[in-house]
């Protein structure tokens, strides 16, 4: 299915007119659901190696929930509006001995579209964005980071020298956070080295928080699994990912994936669960008990990205805008003073728990093409949301007050993927944490110039 469908209507997610803030939670049970029992102990950490070009010849489908109908679960072409299907749950679904039978299939077609996609449609940037400056809550903004060369090892997902002056033998731990407006303010997001913000079913989206040198001792609240998480993660050394449930399809994909699952329906003896949060936004972890659960992995990650002290040249901005939908409604706003982007949601900043502003030194805005299905995400008609994260696309990089555009590249799920500014230069990151915005190609990408600069373009 295209992605310039128009999402269908629920009552789950509120309308453009309704305050971010709001809208009815998103329900825990639906018939589109696995069950702990469907997910053996045995496959926990199955893994095989990438493949993208396997055939699809004489592969039986999976018996998933199928998608029926027309409508459903995309994002409607940028606009600030409600959307289908911000609910998903953990109820019954398909019975464990069909999974060994969904796997091929499932895997084969996520190869069949990483074969088929070329390159990544054009990225829509203009100027005249928000110009509203979002009060900045100092609390837990870090001050500029240092322009002097740091000597000694370095954290391989930040470029930053460890804490303890020695990289941790551990691999990189992805945790799925939840970022509808009822599960904010989240915890641990700023310990992050990298958080991938990826759009699900409804316009919403949901965090891949992933850690490696930091160790938060509270992260969540934790939901389920999307089959973007398999391409988003397969590019970081066989990580760690801890979630809570998923549909079938999606399930079966991360256990044939380059990462090692966990599911917290089977592993819930690490589970916090923090008071006065109420299901499902009460599921959190400490990262060393994510850790814990792949005792015998001591192997740090590859570098995903290049870093530099050196700020690079670029357009100067004020605001980047990217308007998923009316609970997403994200703003990154340049803070000179502790040279950081300032996160936002409607013209309210974002906090972690405990008070502060979301702030990161680097925002990588990575255009990518989207279709939707083929399985029901939930029981409100929620497609699948299927994002496109190899081959190239176009690209925007943050840093230093700047905007520094051109195309990002993934030649396969196992390879990082590269930042390649217009003149064939590789875009180095400043040194400290990254967020990557994973926007719909319908979704317009809007940035405030500053006085004396022209608006960016891709």
């Amino acid at each position: 299915m295209p992605d310039d469908i128009t999402p269908e209507p629920t009552d789950d997610v509120p309308d453009a007119g309704a305050s971010g803030d709001s809208g009815v939670p998103e329900s825990w049970d639906t018939a589109t659901q696995a069950t702990a029992a469907d997910t053996t102990r045995s496959d926990l950490t199955q893994s095989i190696p990438a493949d993208t070009t396997r055939s699809m010849a004489s592969i039986t489908p999976p018996t998933g929930t199928p998608a029926t109908g027309s409508g459903g679960g995309a994002v409607g072409g940028g606009a600030v509006g409600g959307a289908a299907g911000a609910t998903e749950g953990d109820g019954p679904g398909d019975d464990g001995t069909k999974r060994s039978a969904q796997r091929a299939w499932i895997i084969a077609l996520v190869a069949a579209a990483v074969l088929v996609v070329g390159s990544g449609v054009a990225l829509a940037v203009t100027s005249g964005g928000s110009t509203k400056k979002v009060p900045r809550a100092g609390a837990n903004i870090p001050g500029p980071t240092t322009t002097t060369a740091a000597a000694g090892p370095l954290c391989p997902l930040t470029g930053l020298p460890p804490s303890g002056g020695a990289v941790p033998q551990r691999p990189a731990l992805a945790v799925k956070v939840d970022d509808y407006p009822d599960a904010r303010p989240q915890s641990g997001i700023d310990q992050a080295d990298i958080v991938f913000d990826e759009p699900v079913e409804g316009g919403i989206t949901r965090f891949a928080a992933v850690f490696q040198c930091q160790s938060p001792t509270l992260i969540g609240p934790i939901r389920s699994a999307r089959a973007v998480d398999l391409q988003i993660l397969d590019q970081l050394s066989k990580p760690i990912l801890v979630h809570v449930g998923g549909i079938n399809p999606v399930l079966a994909m991360l256990q044939n994936g380059n990462l090692s699952d966990f599911d917290l329906r089977i592993h819930g003896s690490i589970i916090k669960h923090v008071p006065g949060r109420v299901a499902p936004y009460d599921t959190y972890i400490s990262a060393a008990s994510g850790w814990g659960l792949q005792p015998d992995d001591t192997t740090p990650p590859a570098p995903l990205f290049s870093y530099s002290t050196t700020a690079p040249t670029g357009t100067a901005v004020t605001s980047v805008h990217i308007p998923f939908t009316a609970t997403n409604n994200t703003l990154w706003t340049w803070d000179a003073a502790s040279g950081h982007w300032l996160l936002s949601y409607s013209g309210r900043p974002a906090t972690v728990a405990g008070g502060g502003q979301i702030a990161t030194p680097n925002v990588v805005v990575q255009t990518v093409h989207v279709t939707y299905g083929p399985w029901l995400e939930n029981s409100e008609g929620g497609l699948e949301v299927q994002s496109q994260m190899t081959g190239s696309g176009p690209l925007m990089v943050l840093r230093n007050g700047v905007a520094v555009t051109g195309t990002w590249k993934r030649a396969a799920l196992d390879d990082p993927t590269t930042l390649t500014a217009s003149d064939g230069s590789t875009i180095a990151l400043e040194p400290g944490q990254t967020w990557v915005e994973i926007v719909p190609s319908t979704v317009p990408v809007t940035t405030t110039p500053t006085a004396s600069s022209s608006p960016t373009s891709p």
